[in-house]
């Protein structure tokens, strides 16, 4: 069953395991809105352990066709991609 958090608390979360899991994002001090995929915070494999980080903490499934940068470029990003995906389950 999925969580009940709210935004805030989702990007806080992601923040912290892109802080702890990726040093260059430490590094650099990143800010919520900074493309991680442009800066090379993050790679491919880097996008495969968010993908992990999510199924373990949110219980969600994320299929193919979800891994577009979109989804991923930024903290930001993937909040709200968490978010409408947990909404969707609500439902």
């Amino acid at each position: 069953m999925a969580k009940q958090v709210d935004e805030r608390v989702i990007t806080e979360q992601i923040r912290s395991f892109i802080g702890q899991k990726f040093p260059l994002a430490r590094r650099r001090k990143i800010h919520d809105e900074d493309n991680l995929l442009e800066s090379g915070v993050i790679d491919s494999l880097g996008v495969l352990e968010i993908v992990t980080f999510l199924n373990e903490d949110y219980s969600l499934i994320v299929e193919d066709d979800d891994l577009t940068p979109e989804h991923f470029q930024s903290i930001h990003s993937i909040a709200n991609f968490v978010e409408q995906r947990l909404q969707a389950v609500e439902r």
